[in-house]
């Protein structure tokens, strides 16, 4: 009988603190309800305390997410709990999440504490939170460099407290397997009363291990899996949801588990992720990846067209992929753009989906088909808009082999219509310097990528800016069959979203487990 391996998702908290990827209250929302369409057991929602945009999603999220538990993450100290503990009062299923360092080198060069303090503060805020909920989870931070011998004083003092879940974070993703399993073991035999918690594991890539270390900690006890979609975090990221979910569904003559993840959401919520953090999923990305279900070798063709399970371990219908779709266009009805509407993962009003098919339908009359990007793009710029102080309303550009690029750009800043020209090296770099004379941004420009996301000479390109001022970074996407209107367009939204995380600067910025 397979046992019950928990999954824990820290997308909404831990994969917003990759550089960029911060979301609006209304975008954690969306990907909230996304993620208990999942069935993922646990959704991480935010670090009340940080911010009032993040204590404001927190409680959000616990008022209307009953399928899955919530959780608010803190430090150690009393207002962090009690923050979060206001933030999920309403949650049908709310947890406490109470981390601190437990490595001497955190201790001795963040924190400037002792392991006495540290084990005293982690008590105290355990049985404070405990006022609040009995499901209160304790991670010591960056426990894969913590000695082993106070590792298990720890999470001896942790259980003891009344912790229900114990969190054994990878922090920096220094570990490797067979490491990890030693030290889970050992917890497994050297904490008294260690059946009665979960164990939790929570690894970070910076080795590309992420998975297989979580894994191995699954193998040697652990039952709690902490992960992210398209393995977004800080640095380089999260154990990968969907590669957890699948090796567990995949390999069960050697990992003997389940869980309760409805793995026919994962591409759904992929693309979503994708959509709300501005970060591209890698062609080769396994599972959710463009290829991960391509073959391009004549041998490989032969072989999956002459059974399919001579080259894939797992079919595309088993993560969300269908093996054909409806083919969208202008003749196409409510019904079926209904339907795409669920398959992306979008769950809209009924005022939000007449507004989205009215836009379907004015793009169809310009293009012959309509691709799930296009889709996407659409829905994103009517749905989950941020306030916006800046709106493009007009572009004209001048550009070619005798002449010098210049563009002419009218915004809407603020509902006051202003307009400038520019000259620049190319069509792009002279609509960048008009938007940039007319906001008056100093932002500088850190990316700018550019993608043919449908196929055709009609096709939709989209672009991706990532802007950063005084520290404080912003992604922007723009689609049109336009290029340049394309690139201002997610120029301008970069900007948006960057005025938006400067009203809204996080107060304390967490620590990553």
């Amino acid at each position: 009988m397979s046992e019950r391996v928990y999954i824990f998702d820290t997308t909404l908290r831990d994969g917003e603190q990759a550089a960029g990827a911060a979301m609006t209250v209304e975008e954690k929302l969306v990907l909230a309800r996304q993620l208990e369409k999942l069935g993922v057991d646990v959704i991480e929602a935010g670090f009340p305390v940080s911010s009032e945009g993040d204590f404001e999603a927190v409680r959000k999220i616990a008022e209307e997410v009953r399928g899955a538990e919530v959780c608010g993450l803190c430090r150690t100290t009393l207002a962090d709990i009690d923050r979060a503990g206001e933030a999920l009062k309403k949650a049908a299923h709310p947890r406490i999440h109470v981390f601190i360092s437990t490595s001497d080198i955190h201790l001795q060069k963040q924190l400037g504490k002792s392991r006495e303090q540290v084990h005293e503060e982690a008590v105290l805020a355990i049985r404070h939170a405990r006022r609040y909920t009995e499901n209160v989870e304790f991670s010591c931070m960056d426990a894969t460099r913590t000695d082993p011998d106070f590792l298990v004083a720890m999470v001896t003092a942790a259980l003891e407290a009344g912790a229900r879940v114990i969190n054994i974070p990878d922090t920096v993703g220094y570990t490797v397997p067979m490491e990890f399993t030693g030290i889970i073991t050992r917890l497994k035999q050297e904490v008294p009363g260690i059946d009665r918690v979960i164990l939790s594991v929570h690894c970070h890539n910076d080795l590309g291990l992420a998975v297989a270390n979580s894994l191995a900690g699954v193998m040697a006890g652990a039952r709690q899996v902490e992960c992210t979609v398209n393995g977004v975090g800080e640095r380089a990221g999260n154990a990968a949801l969907e590669e957890i979910v699948m090796a567990l569904r995949t390999r069960r003559d050697k990992l003997h588990f389940e869980t309760r993840v409805q793995t026919e959401q994962i591409y759904p919520t992929s693309r979503l992720v994708r959509k709300l953090t501005g970060f591209v999923v890698q062609p080769n990305k396994a599972v959710v990846g463009q290829n991960a279900f391509s073959h391009m070798s004549g041998i490989h063709q032969d072989g999956v067209l002459k059974d399919k399970v001579t080259y894939e371990i797992m079919t595309p219908e088993s993560v969300g992929i269908p093996g054909n779709r409806l083919v969208l266009g202008k003749l196409s009805g409510r019904h079926a753009f209904k339907k795409r509407m669920e398959e992306l993962g979008f769950d809209l009003s009924d005022e939000q989906f007449v507004t989205a098919f009215r836009r379907f339908k004015a793009l169809a009359d310009k293009k012959k088909e309509i691709f799930d990007e296009d889709l996407e793009t659409l829905v994103m710029d009517q749905v989950l808009q941020i306030p916006r102080k800046y709106h493009l309303k007009y572009l004209n550009v001048t550009a070619g082999t005798e002449v010098m690029p210049a563009a002419s750009v009218q915004l809407e800043i603020d509902g006051n219509p202003v307009r400038d020209a520019e000259f620049g090296d190319g069509p792009v770099d002279a609509t960048f310097k008009t938007i940039t004379k007319l906001t008056g941004t100093r932002a500088k420009l850190l990316l700018y990528s550019v993608n043919a996301i449908t196929g055709g000479t009609d096709a939709q390109g989209e672009v991706r800016v990532r802007i950063e001022e005084d520290g404080v970074q912003a992604s922007g996407f723009g689609a049109h069959t336009d290029i340049i209107v394309a690139s201002a367009k997610a120029y301008i939204e970069a900007l948006n979203r960057l005025e938006y995380r400067k009203q809204n600067l996080v107060k304390v910025v967490p620590e990553s487990l």
